[in-house]
């Protein structure tokens, strides 16, 4: 049986230095660094923090440009970095990036040993403060213009959208850093429903401050992640260039939603073939834990709930999905009782998908990468994947950019992806 790799031992890797020179940089024991590589003992934070520089140091040169970056990029409503691995594949930088949940942020740089800090409410971050750059990407948070985040605001008696003085103005922060900084172009992200919220006069502020106000000549289009991935996830995509390049998002020929992978691609295959990774996979030949299993009791109240509303008509109800299905949409609250997505068993109750599987199926593990980090629990992981974006989607908005940006940039250092080749095509994990 294979013992999981720990994260100091991946970051270790990447720095290119043995235990015994690694020992010496952190003036820890070698003994101590061994027990840390081996999973037998936690690492200390400064240490590993320290670790995660020198990890960065030794990928970037002096000039502080990594070498053969084609462009900069901010990362705003960061999340766990579905945008940066997106835009990253295709040869971009990150310099700045703002997360204001600490267990997003944990999570993010776990995967993104970065050189610069993670900043927290980007309310309180000035527009000089942020350094210079040629694309800015954001997920801005969306419940003020979700369905559910209205139905449940309207029952509250509160106000949403832009009279939301908690999420709505948020839209804001990225006009003014637009206004401020004038980059190149940017790549917005949000639910469909924004184009349909408050009788359409929410999407129309916006589309009327980025073109009107700010100049920048944009396109948008829902699309649909089941070309990409398992699950059925429609997401509008917002995109604008400071000049009239002739880009339009809908003119992007994305992977065709009826042709896209099933569930097999991405469940355990619990067939002993997969590497032991605990707490989701354990046991000799890698069964899925137990804990994913449902209670009897859950279970039970899950069936009541759909025959109940069943009987009245109504589409309420769990899915449930075997190896040859397509998901539905996996949701931030996806950790109550996984209803949206339940797993067939043989002889058993269904189960939840693990958190890993919920990496694979929005993309941020993929075949012939390093395996994504999670650092937080189930419940923080449900809701983190929930709300990310479908890294496969933004890769391939992000290469149909690509040249466009160059040609504001008025810089033809690239026109391909990270290496300077051919992208090679996304493939699932398995």
């Amino acid at each position: 049986m294979r013992l999981q790799t720990t994260e100091f031992a991946r970051l270790r890797e990447k720095s290119r230095l043995s235990i015994e020179e690694l020992a010496e940089r952190l003036d820890y024991g070698v003994s101590t660094l061994y027990k840390w590589e081996r999973g037998e003992t936690k690492p200390r934070k400064a240490a590993l923090e320290m670790l995660r520089r020198i990890v960065e140091e030794t990928h970037r040169p002096a000039n502080g440009f990594s070498e053969g970056a084609a462009f900069r990029f901010i990362d705003l409503f960061a999340g766990i970095g579905g945008f940066r691995l997106g835009f990253e594949a295709v040869g971009g930088e990150c310099v700045f990036t703002s997360e204001w949940d600490e267990h997003s942020r944990k999570t993010y740089q776990a995967n993104f040993p970065c050189s610069h800090e993670v900043a927290g409410d980007i309310r309180k971050v000035g527009v000089k403060d942020i350094p210079a750059f040629d694309v800015l990407l954001a997920g801005f948070p969306c419940q003020p213009f979700s369905i559910a985040g209205v139905s449940k605001k309207n029952a509250l008696g509160r106000a949403h959208g832009f009279k939301d003085e908690t999420q709505g103005t948020l839209f804001f922060d990225i006009v003014r850093i637009l206004e401020h900084h004038r980059p190149a172009a940017f790549l917005l992200e949000n639910v469909k429903n924004l184009v349909s919220h408050d009788k359409g006069n929410t999407f129309r502020v916006i589309t009327k401050v980025l073109q009107e106000e700010l100049g920048y000549k944009i396109s948008y289009r829902v699309v649909d992640a089941k070309g990409y991935v398992p699950q059925h996830r429609e997401r509008i995509f917002i995109v604008g260039f400071r000049e009239d390049t002739g880009f339009d998002i809908n003119k992007v020929a994305f992977a065709d939603p009826l042709s896209g992978p099933k569930l097999e691609s991405i469940l355990h295959p619990e067939d002993g073939t997969e590497e032991i990774e605990d707490p989701f996979i354990c046991g000799n030949i890698g069964r899925v834990n137990a804990k994913y299993t449902l209670s009897d009791k859950l279970w039970q109240y899950l069936k009541d709930y759909a025959d109940k509303h069943k009987a009245k008509g109504n589409g309420f109800g769990f899915g449930l999905n075997g190896p040859g299905d397509v998901a539905r949409t996996l949701s931030a609250r996806y950790y109550k009782d996984g209803s949206e997505i339940l797993i067939k068993q043989k002889g058993k109750n269904p189960r939840r998908l693990t958190p890993r599987e919920c990496a694979r199926l929005l993309g941020f593990d993929r075949r012939g990468r390093e395996k994504f980090i999670i650092p937080v629990s189930d419940t923080q992981a449900y809701r983190q994947f929930g709300n990310a974006v479908v890294v496969p989607v933004v890769e391939e908005i992000a290469r149909a950019m690509l040249p466009f940006i160059m040609k504001v940039r008025g810089d033809k250092r690239r026109k391909t992806g990270s290496a300077g080749e051919e992208q090679e095509p996304y493939r699932l994990y398995g």
